[in-house]
């Protein structure tokens, strides 16, 4: 007997006598149709829980690793604004106060004298404000041999201050000398007395109707 004969003479009020065939095959579709009922009705509500727990936990780990390269980004940045500062630091101490100024420029003239060098003119001139800062010039001409004038440009550029030669100018002079004019140029921080009266002038030039 094959199995649609079998299904045919199934009795559906006494599933005891079925074959055994029948049997698995109705308990495997019943199984089945729990299956089915069970994830439309129960499951699809839990599945779709899940998938926003999934896409919840898929942000908070977005957010986490984000956080996390801010972090060391951070990290980063504090050791370069100490090194900055530090170095910001060690420039601020090559610049001159008011009261060293006078100093430096005896330290000019000076690294000219020691090299055997005649000066014809050393005269500063007004300092400009630069921000924080003031920028001195100084007209320099001085007269001496060629290895005289290198090395006096030397020493000025290996003072504990900062200053530089600018717009240099070399010419024969009498005697076989040169003769070089040069404008040298110093600055020097700003004391807290003159930033104020600096602030306190800016705000004074400011027409009374601007904004702040």
């Amino acid at each position: 007997m094959n199995f649609l004969e079998a299904l045919k003479n199934i009795d559906p009020k006494k599933p005891g006598g079925w074959p055994w065939l029948v049997k698995l095959t109705a308990f495997s579709a019943t199984f089945l149709v729990v299956i089915v009922l069970g994830a439309l009705f129960d499951w699809q509500s839990q599945w779709a829980e899940y998938t926003n727990y999934k896409q919840e936990e898929e942000k908070l780990r977005e957010t986490f690793l984000v956080k996390k390269k801010e972090a060391i980004n951070l990290d980063i940045i504090k050791k370069q604004l100490i090194n900055t500062q530090q170095s910001f630091g060690a420039l601020l101490k090559q610049l001159p106060s008011k009261s060293e100024m006078d100093a430096l420029l005896t330290d000019i003239n000076q690294a000219g004298l020691g090299r055997g060098l005649q000066f014809e003119l050393f005269r500063p001139g007004a300092e400009a404000p630069t921000g924080v800062f003031t920028e001195q010039p100084i007209a320099i001409k001085v007269s001496g041999n060629y290895d005289d004038l290198g090395n006096f440009a030397s020493d000025i550029s290996q003072l504990p201050r900062i200053v530089t030669l600018n717009d240099i100018s070399i010419t024969p002079s009498i005697g076989g000398a040169l003769s070089m004019e040069a404008t040298a140029k110093t600055y020097r921080y700003l004391d807290e007395e003159e930033l104020a009266a600096q602030k306190k002038a800016s705000k004074a030039s400011k027409p009374s109707g601007a904004k702040k």
